[in-house]
């Protein structure tokens, strides 16, 4: 007979995970204002509603200024076109992320250099950082990936030592905190995605932030079709070329009831996640990333179970990801391939010259084609029952070990 779900047996889930986003009348009550209030969009920039909640989301991260954009990934746009990069200048990236962080260089005319990552926390390696460090090298763009944070530490010596810029990629960690620093005031600037999966969502969005107050004016601008703050309805002289990627005052008033709620779903996370930590501890052939006890406050968009298949007996990844699935498991594999090799990454049409095909980076392959098992951040915002359904799925597994090769 057979016991594991993926060949006839009882899954042991069959109810859906807490669901995602989530949201209650705090969202209705702000929505129903700006609509009444007639004052939709985000000009005069930054419009009342909007440019509340960049101060107090800049706030909460301990940053001076905070300019709101379109997404995470025009965020990064503006940002590096506000350090004064130019065409053909060098912005090293890791391997591993999602393409946006290397195709916003690229589509700017920037050169993005990919760096492998560590094979501890999945971050950027700033030792393969330093390898990559040429006469055209401007900026290192660092990724808090999944739950985790790169080494602000080190990548801030590096950056010092050579004269770089430092812009964070914290589309996966809002809220996070480094030595007691929240993320995104690390280095020069830091950006957050406000898309509709990520930890605080108003759909589609972005945010800049920064303690320089000269940067912020230029992210503005550029962010403002080349226009400055403006206080009023008079369109102010242009200042710069820019482009429109205003935010609008109907997401910031979803913004703001989900920064209301971030803190405890911060806690309540956590909370689930050391549970399940210390339930896959015991669990052969599976474990989590390793953890920096300089990050001070965890966040994270999502946990990573890292597969070993040599202790499952040479059993693929996917085989092993397919048999959680069937158990009622929601998960992804490859949810991140190295960028130089994502479909989405169409960099043979980009507006400079370069050239991936002899590109790799061996620890974010074997990251992504044979370890990675993405558990989704909303998975962990349910009760201590849903990681014993999670982790009871993988001892199951682990269990009918024999079933699975078979």
């Amino acid at each position: 007979m057979a016991h594991l779900a993926l060949r006839g047996g009882t899954p042991v889930r069959t109810k859906p995970w807490p669901a995602w986003p989530q949201h209650d009348e705090r969202e209705v009550r702000n929505l129903a204002a700006v609509v009444e209030s007639g004052n939709w969009g985000g000009f005069p920039s930054p419009n009342t509603v909007g440019g509340e909640f960049a101060r107090r989301f800049a706030a909460y991260h301990g940053a001076r200024f905070g300019v709101t954009t379109t997404s995470g990934t025009t965020a990064l746009e503006v940002t590096l076109r506000a350090l004064g990069l130019e065409r053909g200048d060098e912005v090293i990236v890791p391997a591993l992320t999602f393409y946006a962080t290397a195709f916003a260089a690229l589509v700017q005319g920037f050169k993005p250099v990919f760096a492998d990552i560590d094979p501890d926390t999945w971050c950027i390696d700033p030792r393969d950082v330093e390898r990559h460090i040429t006469p055209d090298t401007r900026a290192i763009l660092p990724v808090h990936l999944g739950s985790r944070m790169a080494d602000m530490d080190r990548i801030g010596e590096i950056a010092r030592a050579h004269g770089l810029r430092v812009v964070e990629d914290c589309a996966h960690m809002h809220g996070g905190f480094w030595r007691g620093h929240g993320a995104g005031t690390l280095g020069d600037a830091g950006c957050f995605s406000f898309q509709s999966s990520k930890l605080m969502t108003c759909g589609e969005g972005g945010i800049i932030v920064t303690g320089d107050e000269e940067l912020a004016a230029r992210c503005q601008a550029y962010m403002n079709s080349g226009r400055g703050s403006t206080t009023d309805r008079q369109a102010a002289e242009g200042t710069i070329f820019g482009w429109n990627y205003r935010s609008t005052e109907v997401q910031a008033a979803v913004l703001l009831a989900q920064l209301e709620r971030l803190p405890q779903q911060i806690a309540t996370r956590e909370h689930n996640i050391a549970h399940f930590e210390e339930r896959v501890a015991h669990i052969e052939g599976v474990r989590t990333l390793a953890h920096d006890a300089r990050v001070t406050q965890r966040s994270g968009y999502g946990v990573v179970l890292r597969y070993d298949e040599a202790d499952w007996r040479g059993i693929s990844r996917d085989r092993f990801a397919a048999a959680l699935h069937a158990e009622g498991v929601k998960l992804y594999t490859s949810f991140y391939t190295p960028v130089y090799d994502a479909p989405l990454f169409a960099w043979k049409d980009a507006p400079i010259a370069v050239d991936y095909s002899d590109v790799h980076c061996p620890v974010a392959e074997r990251a992504a084609y044979r370890e990675m098992i993405w558990l989704p951040h909303e998975v962990f915002l349910g009760t201590a029952g849903d990681i014993d359904d999670l982790c009871d799925a993988i001892e199951k597994v682990r269990a009918h070990i024999d079933e699975l090769g078979a």
